[in-house]
């Protein structure tokens, strides 16, 4: 998986929880990395088009139409042990309570988190506001 459509989801459903230093686990995302991961066109900001990635089909292993625990896991890693699990990550978005994330449910959760980073509402990120939302908890 990119390293801009790990920086999504990780913004999405995993911000601020520690991941286990594991040799399968993939290594953190820094806020500056998943910046410029983001910037496709290199122009400074990160767009809502460029935020807004195919994230979904990459994550759905199974085909089902469901993100699971287990896809998670298989994309994020790990977390430590005192950390939540995937399953108690994805309630976050989960707003049918089937325990799975469909397509709509992750894009939702996207667009929030893409708007509450966005302080000044132009429809961009730049790299401060973006660097600011990194890792920060959204309810």
């Amino acid at each position: 998986m990119s390293l801009a459509r790990r920086t999504v989801l990780l913004l999405v459903l995993a911000p601020a929880l520690p991941l286990a230093a594991q040799e399968a686990s993939p290594p953190p995302v820094t806020p500056a990395a998943g910046f410029k991961a983001l910037d496709a066109n290199g122009d400074g900001v990160v767009s809502r088009y460029e935020y807004d990635g195919d994230v979904f089909s990459v994550l759905d292993a199974d085909g089902d139409q469901r993100l699971s625990a287990a896809e998670l896991d298989a994309v994020l890693g790990r977390l430590a042990k005192d950390g939540p699990s995937a399953s108690e990550r994805i309630v976050v978005a989960d707003l049918d309570r089937d325990g799975k994330l469909d397509e709509n449910e992750l894009r939702d959760a996207a667009e929030m988190r893409f708007t509450s980073m966005d302080r000044d509402g132009d429809g961009n990120l730049d790299e401060a506001e973006f660097a600011n939302g990194f890792g920060v908890r959204v309810r």
